[in-house]
């Protein structure tokens, strides 16, 4: 059994059912040459491994009547490391990510260049205010915490207990700026974790300082 993932240009569709729609009108239609580019360096980048390290799911990808879209299978010891080259080469491109399996369409438009590492998922290279708003409140056992990025030390991060509530912390480089802070509201979470990526104020809440 393998894992989907599906590339399609940025900006087409907001929602799993836009997606749904647009992959539709898309069948029969001559394969675009973005997408025959990004399916030969997949085929190259696989090619270029011995056969039991292959990370496609098929035997290649691409050379169908899909339009602008483009399908990529994949075994599921080797999600993480497609995902990261789908990204790679995609952004690039203007081409969007869908995961399928968790009707996650991972768009560049409006990103924001930010290491975002979710609990349940792995490494993402950019944030969005969709995909904040998204896994914020389906952020779910066994790894309940999503953390992005700027640089070394220098990050946001929530965890969401049990009970539903979420810690929040920032850390501005070192350990007397580190401050945190409890939210019951996920949508109130999701904006705060936006508004620091995105490099706006953060709002005066109540933040105290985490000691070590």
């Amino acid at each position: 059994m393998n894992y989907d993932h599906v590339l399609l240009p940025s900006g087409v569709a907001s929602t799993p059912g836009e997606v749904d729609d647009y992959l539709a009108g898309q069948q029969g239609v001559a394969e675009a040459g973005v997408v025959a580019e990004l399916a030969a360096e997949l085929n190259k980048r696989n090619g270029e491994l011995p056969e039991e390290d292959s990370f496609l799911g098929t035997e290649s990808v691409g050379g169908a009547a899909t339009g602008t879209a483009l399908q990529v299978s994949c075994p599921y010891d080797a999600i993480g490391f497609v995902r990261k080259l789908l990204f790679d080469i995609a952004t690039p491109r203007g081409y969007a990510v869908y995961d399928p399996q968790l009707a996650w369409l991972i768009d560049p438009a409006d990103r924001v260049a930010v290491t975002v590492t979710h609990g349940g998922a792995g490494e993402f290279p950019y944030l969005t205010k969709a995909l904040v708003e998204q896994w914020v409140p389906e952020l779910a056992e066994p790894n309940p915490y999503l953390i992005v990025e700027r640089g070394p030390q220098v990050y946001i991060q929530t965890y969401r207990d049990p009970s539903g509530v979420y810690t929040v912390e920032h850390r501005d480089g070192a350990p007397d700026k580190h401050f945190g802070t409890t939210i019951e509201d996920p949508a109130e979470v999701a904006a705060l974790i936006w508004a620091w990526a995105a490099g706006d104020q953060l709002p005066d809440i109540a933040w105290s300082r985490v000691e070590f």
